[in-house]
């Protein structure tokens, strides 16, 4: 997964990604949600990570192409 480092489960969004961060985006997208990161943006995302700083999280989706 480009964006968490995970096994990849296919072409997601635009990008190859994990079913984690491919549900993630998705409920994000849908519901409108608002994410800020509490470290001003600095966390890293990575798969045992990745459920820690959801704001960091979106940006790295948008960052590596997720639409």
């Amino acid at each position: 997964c480009r964006i968490c480092g995970d096994r990849s489960s296919g072409n997601h969004y635009g990008i190859v990604s994990c079913e984690g961060c491919k549900s993630f985006f998705k409920r994000a997208v849908r519901n409108g949600s608002q994410f800020r990161c509490k470290k001003f943006g600095a966390c890293e995302v990575t798969l045992t990570s990745r459920t820690q700083c959801p704001g960091c999280r979106m940006d790295r989706c948008l960052k590596m192409g997720m639409k």
